[in-house]
């Protein structure tokens, strides 16, 4: 199987297309995920989108915008409102942990790898087969 995060951006204008992205897919969608971290003392979160794997060819794509959304526990704001209200259409509950920060890693790869090693460790997605 393979697994992997495919960036959208930072979540300006690019978190209508995650929405989008969620909906289009409401029959493969598996998770909505608020990833916080805090970079150069800034709380941030990614907001996560994470699909079933195709059937055929095992593909998980997880749909990303990257700590470019303030963490909505320290600062309200609408673009995390919206998601809110995207689980809620969806029958959702939006799943939320601290991991490190992207900027923490050489290379962004290494971050996402790191991110892919947290979520099946804790059985969000399916172990590699």
């Amino acid at each position: 199987m393979i697994q992997r995060f495919i960036e959208l951006g930072e979540g300006y204008s690019d978190i209508y297309e995650l929405i989008e992205t969620a909906k289009a897919n409401r029959d493969r969608l598996m998770h909505l995920m608020a990833i916080h971290s805090k970079i150069n003392n800034k709380d941030v979160t990614s907001l996560v989108v994470i699909l079933k794997p195709t059937n055929p060819g095992s593909f998980q794509a997880m749909y990303v915008c990257r700590e470019g959304i303030p963490n909505p526990h320290v600062l309200k704001n609408k673009r995390y409102d919206m998601f809110a209200e995207l689980a809620a259409e969806l029958d959702k509950t939006i799943i939320e942990f601290d991991a490190k920060a992207s900027n923490q890693f050489a290379e962004k790869e290494l971050y996402y790898q790191y991110l892919i090693g947290f979520l099946r460790l804790n059985h969000y997605i399916p172990p590699m087969q």
